[in-house]
């Protein structure tokens, strides 16, 4: 046997050595999901262990995936913005761009449906999308497999994470396992309602909160805790006609334009810009916007509706929003690049 087929036979049964002591730890010991959350529902077939959240780490941050070796999914997603990228579309290899805004992955284990229209059932079928989304990673997972077909690092995870070579299989379950290790839960509003803290919130961020969870916002309704996200679908009334038809792409009915699924506010004042395409800059601009209940539109949905709210509560509202960005989860150095 050569050095270096000896080596990778090392690491190999080093690495799987690994995986058979650790992988049988509880799932709590591997994600910390607060008291408060519903449970996490994981696939059967893909259930996390250390080894599989390690490979979907090391190809989350591997721009090896795109077609010009220069973007990855952390390009589009970088943990101090929650995950988001701070531009109104994303930008892709080659330069291109997208049509929409980069959701935050802050909690996408619980998303129901991936996609600002719904069009994805899955983690595990979401992150192979972006790798042969032209205007994204605009590349194979073919290609991407003959780029690595020497790389003993990855054939050592893939065997240690799911007992075999590196293959679709791997990747889309590796990516959705280190996704669902994205658990955000740890704000001073998290301190204050279900801990117990009273000085966790300001005065301003008291009003707020009572005026996010009154009958005249009906903030709550769309937004529920603790996710803050009901997972539906919604027309605010953003446009009279609509570039973009949202989760009508998906299910060609009419009812459904202009409809694009509730996002979840956790980390809301690190994800700037807002909307479906970031045409909003400010959370004072989105605040404004469903004070003023939008525009007419056939689809908009009954609960937006001029709020009369003064120029002091749309602050206080500002600031209850403020109060739910997680500071543990944009510096935990278990989801930063490895």
């Amino acid at each position: 046997m050569g050095s270096r087929a000896a080596v990778h036979l090392l690491l190999v049964l080093c690495l799987a050595l690994v995986s058979a002591c650790t992988d049988d730890e509880p799932m709590d010991a591997l994600v910390q999901v607060p008291a408060w959350f519903p449970p996490m529902e994981v696939p059967a077939e893909n259930g996390l262990t250390p080894a599989r959240i390690a490979l979907g780490r090391k190809l989350f941050y591997d721009p090896l995936l795109s077609a010009d070796s220069a973007v990855s999914c952390a390009s589009c997603h970088l943990q101090p913005m929650a995950f988001t990228d701070g531009r109104q579309v994303s930008v892709g290899s080659f330069g291109r761009t997208g049509f929409r805004n980069a959701p935050s992955l802050a909690n996408v284990a619980y998303v129901p449906r991936l996609n600002a229209d719904g069009g994805i059932a899955t983690l595990e079928l979401q992150a192979q999308a972006p790798i042969f989304a032209h205007d994204e990673m605009a590349f194979t997972i073919a290609g991407f497999l003959v780029r690595i077909a020497n790389d003993a690092t990855y054939a050592a995870m893939f065997q240690a994470a799911y007992g075999r070579a590196p293959d679709a299989f791997g990747i889309s379950r590796g990516l959705a396992a280190f996704e669902r290790t994205m658990i955000s839960g740890s704000s001073r509003f998290d301190r204050y309602e279900y801990q117990g803290d009273a000085s966790a919130l300001s005065e301003a961020e008291v009003r707020g909160r009572h005026l996010f969870f009154s009958s005249r916002t009906d903030c709550s309704a769309c937004h529920t805790p603790p996710l803050f996200t009901t997972f539906d679908h919604a027309n605010i009334g953003l446009y009279a006609a609509y570039a973009d038809s949202g989760r009508a792409r998906i299910t060609l009915l009419p009812t459904d334009n202009g409809k694009f699924r509730i996002p979840g506010l956790r980390n809301i004042a690190l994800t700037a810009p807002y909307m479906h395409n970031g045409s909003m800059a400010s959370l004072q601009q989105v605040v404004a916007h469903f004070n003023t209940g939008g525009v007419a539109h056939a689809n908009k949905d009954a609960r937006i509706r001029p709020l009369g709210l003064s120029a002091q509560e749309q602050s206080d509202l500002v600031a209850f929003l403020q109060a739910l960005t997680d500071e543990a989860f944009v510096t935990d150095p278990d989801l930063a690049r490895p």
